[in-house]
């Protein structure tokens, strides 16, 4: 890692497909990331800062904003940070907590790098951690447009028939169905002055989905990807994205030099128009984002 002094940076998104109304609430989580940047110079901590805005800001598919399950009831969220110093954790399909990233954050302290359902629940318990916040009626509202719209032929998950969510329902309760797709992750990626980079992901997962279904947000080089060159983070439709290693994938493009935005509309590229798909990332010397869909995001640099 060089010791060169260069410009911290920090761009944070809300989601392909995400309202471009929420983009406010962007700027703020990279006011906040870069806040922290300035202060400890820690570019995970400033990233995990970015994420954490984004899952206490409720309009975010993410903490307070995730999507209910078909069921009506569950939640299940997803998260994961990576930086250059070695840090690594990820949580896959936990039940009330309310910032899914800082338990990811406290996972790589641990011996592992992912917890998942039940045991992820109880880490977090152990080191006093939130629950989440009660279920709110912009949730609840999401759902009952989905379950109407679940019912329909457009398919809500491109490529997939909606009958199979029925076929393959493993819920407790009765599926009960009397081109919304909540695919929205928030991310963020940041370059410390120090020449470090950082990732940190959350999700409040796919609508519609399968209990116990991870998408492509903890999974390291599907989601997110940092290394010497950069990092990255991924949102959209994570069956797919995990599909092309899209992280991972875009990041070895720019280990071999390809300019950061070229290598961003090169992943985009990869998928057919209909399928959701976004990217942010940076370098030493680039920062961009890149999507198919409208994607709220904030890109700013330390003057």
């Amino acid at each position: 890692m060089s010791n060169k002094q260069q410009a911290g940076a920090v761009v944070v998104h809300g989601g392909a497909g995400a309202s471009l109304d929420n983009e406010d609430g962007c700027v703020l989580a990279a006011r906040r990331a870069l806040a922290q940047l300035e202060a400890r110079g820690d570019a995970l901590e400033a990233a995990i800062e970015a994420v954490t805005t984004l899952e206490d800001d409720g309009r975010f598919n993410a903490g307070n904003g995730a999507t209910l399950c078909l069921d009506g009831a569950t939640i299940e969220m997803d998260a994961s940070i990576m930086d250059t110093r070695g840090r690594l954790g990820a949580v896959a399909c936990v039940r009330d907590v309310k910032n899914p990233v800082k338990l990811a954050r406290a996972i790589a302290d641990t011996p592992h790098v992912m917890l998942a359902g039940e045991g992820a629940q109880r880490f977090a318990r152990s080191i006093g951690m939130r629950e989440s916040a009660p279920i709110s009626e912009r949730q609840r509202a999401d759902h009952r447009k989905l379950m109407s719209e679940l019912a329909g032929s457009v398919p809500l998950m491109p490529g997939i028939d909606n009958r199979l969510f029925d076929r393959f329902w493993n819920y407790k309760t009765p599926l009960q169905l009397p081109k919304s797709t909540a695919c929205d992750t928030v991310g963020a990626v940041v370059r410390g002055a120090d020449g470090h980079f950082a990732v940190a992901c959350s999700t409040g997962g796919s609508a519609p989905s399968l209990l116990g279904r991870v998408g492509d947000s903890p999974i390291i080089g599907s989601g997110f990807y940092a290394g010497p060159h950069g990092a990255i983070a991924a949102t959209g439709i994570g069956e797919h994205i995990i599909r092309h290693l899209l992280a991972r994938t875009v990041y070895g493009w720019i280990e071999d030099g390809i300019p950061l935005e070229q290598a961003l509309a090169r992943g985009i590229a990869l998928f057919d128009k209909e399928v959701s798909v976004g990217l942010i990332a940076l370098t030493r010397t680039e920062a961009h984002a890149h999507s198919n869909q409208g994607m709220p995001y904030s890109k700013m640099t330390q003057r």
